[in-house]
């Protein structure tokens, strides 16, 4: 059942052209702003909404799962008034919300719209803005993670036509219980370690940190595999309540290695992996490299004909590994939205003087 929240009275009570929301995890942004869109379509005929993250991946795992989700919970959602090839709703009454990524100039340079949305704006460029922002004529809705500052920041926040609020999980009623759980434990991680101090004030309560010190800077993202690239092996590391299963694909294009994420999904049973392996398309003789701490879930794998041996670590591993990475310049496909997002989140550990430290979080 749809919830409304706090949050979502907050956003209400904007009333400038651009209103920036920052925000912890779980704060309910995506779920605040998206219901007064859906309204407002549904209220005022002709009503053109774009909804803009930056890739198409982005956008399926995010934005439009959620539209998609609310539209279905307040019992508005129609199939066939959904265009899956353009991404486009279209009410009866011919308002219309389009969703699309912000990675080319010709996307950006689209026809007016009546409002706009940049969900997670901090991964897209203050020219992505201009571009949109300058086609976009009734009001402007932004939010983020507040990692650190950026062109909101430092361009938009303060002029006279510019909101601005902060929100977290205590303003989201809906918050699940797991995020619910995993915020409450970094809150007491916060009190020892400098990193989940920084981690809570950011996600937690949704204030300007500093995320500094991130483990690898050296990969960027590309659109996909290239046909030549070679399957070197799968990488599987087992999870099921709070750690997810992940399974990522690694290919080498010449010197050039290549990371594509294939499974990112808490609650699934040994059988459930096979299921998806199988669906995938891995065949018996490529490699999968797993997580030795479960020999017995890589055993069922190999009973059911799979490859697998279990990853071999040996005095600090964990290190070594990052070394290794750190020689060379690795890309990620755009499709491995998780994977993207662990790279921009994944630091060295701290002490309390803010001094990097040599062990990872």
């Amino acid at each position: 059942m749809f919830l409304r929240t706090t949050a979502i009275d907050k956003i209400l009570e904007l009333t400038k052209f651009v209103k920036g929301i920052q925000g912890g995890t779980s704060a309910g942004k995506t779920f605040g702003i998206l219901p007064i869109l859906i309204d407002d379509a549904a209220e005022y005929p002709l009503t053109e909404t774009s909804v803009v993250a930056e890739s198409i991946p982005h956008l399926k795992r995010g934005a439009i799962k959620d539209f998609k989700k609310i539209m279905v919970e307040t019992k508005r959602w129609q199939d066939d008034r959904w265009n899956g090839t353009d991404f486009k709703y279209t009410f009866a009454n011919q308002s219309v919300i389009e969703f699309f990524s912000a990675d080319s100039d010709s996307k950006l340079r689209g026809a007016r719209r009546d409002y706009l949305y940049m969900n997670e704006c901090n991964n897209m460029t203050l020219h992505s803005y201009t571009e949109l922002a300058a086609r976009t004529k009734k009001g402007i809705y932004l939010d983020w993670n507040p990692v650190n500052e950026f062109w909101f920041h430092k361009e938009l926040k303060g002029d006279h036509d510019v909101d601005f609020l902060t929100i977290n999980y205590l303003d989201n009623e809906a918050c699940p219980e797991s995020a619910l759980n995993f915020i409450l434990k970094a809150k007491e991680k916060a009190k020892t370690s400098k990193h989940w101090e920084n981690w809570y004030k950011v996600y937690g309560l949704g204030q300007i940190g500093t995320l500094q010190g991130t483990v690898f800077e050296n990969w960027s993202i590309a659109p996909s595999i290239p046909k030549d690239a070679e399957l070197i092996a799968y990488s599987l590391d087992w999870g099921y309540s709070n750690d997810p299963t992940a399974l990522v694909a690694c290919y080498k294009s010449g010197q050039q290695y290549y990371f594509d994420e294939l499974i990112y999904q808490t609650k699934l049973t040994n059988s459930d992996i096979i299921d998806k392996l199988i669906k995938l398309g891995v065949s018996e003789y490529s490699d999968i490299i797993a997580d030795s701490a479960e020999p017995k879930s890589i055993e069922d794998l190999r009973r059911r004909g799979f490859s697998v041996s279990p990853a071999k670590k040996g005095p600090d591993s964990i290190r070594a590994s990052i070394s290794l990475l750190q020689e060379i310049h690795f890309k990620v496909t755009e499709n491995s939205t998780n994977l993207i997002k662990e790279l921009r989140n994944y630091c060295w550990d701290v002490d309390r003087d803010g001094n990097k430290m040599q062990n990872p979080v």
